[in-house]
């Protein structure tokens, strides 16, 4: 299904491992998952994949299972909320185990003396290098490091200290670094482009943690709220609903809180929490959806901004870095401004996802001082796929693209340009050679 949009329904909170099972059980890649955690250089941990019953309903229920040197207390209700009497031991009924599968992680030599010492905390440098030494996609990094950033941020404006003092207290312990690179794997595996989030639950009350007894919302689930704008809603039941690790992964994936007007749900996946509460079972679901009737249809953002002050090579520059980044097009439009100045305005067109990144970018390599933002900007798209055809020059990469009445291949520019230069020929006469091709000449 191209262009997925993922709604997270997070009625019970939000959680890392949460999370990982909702994923899973969408049908994320659990290869890709065994093979990032078997090369993670952290000793002390294994995971199982099994499903559960919360409240009667069957869900998905990734474990991530520490060491005696490694455990710590976040399923322990007895010593997150002994202090409020405000928990029950129903953890067991709660959860029937069946067709578990459970994946041991390699103990790898590479590993440096700090990694497995339970007692010191990790600073963000050192989660990064974790991250790094990962067997894993470039964007699945990319999206665990940003995940480990925010809570960063998070715990540096709760501490009033440097980013890079920030010491990782349990979300630097074994089971969080697994859970966010689990996390990140299993999302990008899903290849979604839009993620939908309109209201993340959370509890009451107060938690202990190695901090002391805080108040729910912790401080760095507070801050990421505030930061990212992640709408919260207060629950009357008592208990920590949302972790920072999991308001983290809320943060670094949303694109948007509306859902279409209407929708067809192409897949549920329902993802099981660790901590029982007897008043609303910890349950993560997550749609994959499409507008219903629309096939042909998805949203993008669109960027603008006026610039009478930029030298050509600077604007040249700006657009190569915004095309690397991801966005979908790049263009200049010759305007005259203010005071009769030739200028230009610039439009970027993106996936929702990446306007933080698009706008960092003409700040940066630009002179602008402003941006406009059109989000949900409809476009119709064809569907296309990348093939090959044989032609009298050679083989020559092409886009087959096919609906609303239409169907035809699109030579590729770079493929057709090659051609050309190694058989010395016209590029007109490749491209047209290439054109001409049916659906069933394409390789």
């Amino acid at each position: 299904m191209k262009n997925k949009m993922l709604y997270l329904e997070c009625e019970s909170g939000i959680s890392g491992d949460m999370f990982a099972a909702a994923m899973l059980d969408l049908g994320a890649d659990e290869k890709a998952l065994t093979r990032a955690l078997d090369s993670v250089p952290v000793k002390g941990f294994t995971f199982k994949v099994s499903r559960v019953l919360k409240s009667g309903i069957d869900c998905c229920d990734f474990d991530v299972i520490l060491d005696e040197a490694h455990e710590n207390h976040d399923h322990d209700m007895a010593y997150l909320y002994g202090h409020e009497h405000a928990y029950e031991h129903d953890h067991e009924h709660d959860h029937e185990h069946h067709h578990d599968h459970e994946h041991t992680h390699a103990h790898l030599e590479n590993e440096t003396p700090h990694m497995h010492n339970h007692h010191e905390h990790r600073h963000l440098s050192d989660i990064l290098s974790i991250i790094d030494r990962t067997d894993m996609t470039d964007s699945a990094k990319k999206l665990a490091g940003k995940i480990f950033r925010i809570i960063a941020e998070a715990e540096a404006k709760a501490h009033h200290l440097p980013i890079e003092e920030v010491h990782f207290h349990e979300v630097g312990a074994v089971d969080s670094i697994v859970d966010v690179i689990s996390a990140a794997v299993l999302f990008d595996s899903l290849d979604v482009s839009e993620v939908i989030i309109d209201s993340i639950s959370e509890g009451r009350g107060t938690v202990r943690c190695q901090h002391g007894i805080l108040p729910v919302p912790v401080p760095a689930t507070v801050n990421i709220a505030e930061t990212y704008g992640l709408p919260l809603h207060f629950m009357d039941n008592r208990g920590e609903f949302v972790t920072p690790t999991g308001a983290a992964i809320a943060a670094a994936i949303r694109t948007g809180g509306e859902l279409p007007e209407t929708f067809a749900v192409k897949k549920t996946g329902l993802g099981a929490g660790k901590r029982s509460y007897t008043e609303r079972p910890g349950i993560l679901r997550a749609l994959l959806i499409k507008n219903a009737g629309v096939e042909d249809e998805d949203r993008v953002v669109k960027l603008e901004t006026d610039i009478d002050d930029a030298t050509g090579e600077m604007l040249g520059h700006a657009m190569k870095k915004l095309l690397k980044a991801g966005a979908l097009d790049v263009h200049y439009t010759p305007i005259y401004m203010k005071k009769n100045r030739p200028g230009f305005e610039l439009t970027v067109i993106c996936q929702s996802q990446r306007m933080k990144d698009m706008e960092a970018i003409l700040f940066q390599e630009t002179t602008t001082i402003g941006i406009r933002k059109f989000p949900a900007v409809r476009r119709s798209l064809l569907n296309r796929t990348k093939k090959q055809v044989q032609t009298r020059y050679g083989m020559v990469n092409v886009k087959w693209v096919e609906g609303n009445g239409i169907a035809r291949a699109i030579p590729e520019y770079e493929s057709v340009r090659e051609r050309a230069e190694k058989e010395k020929v016209p590029f007109v006469d490749v491209y047209m050679a290439a054109s001409g091709k049916t659906k069933k000449e394409l390789l």
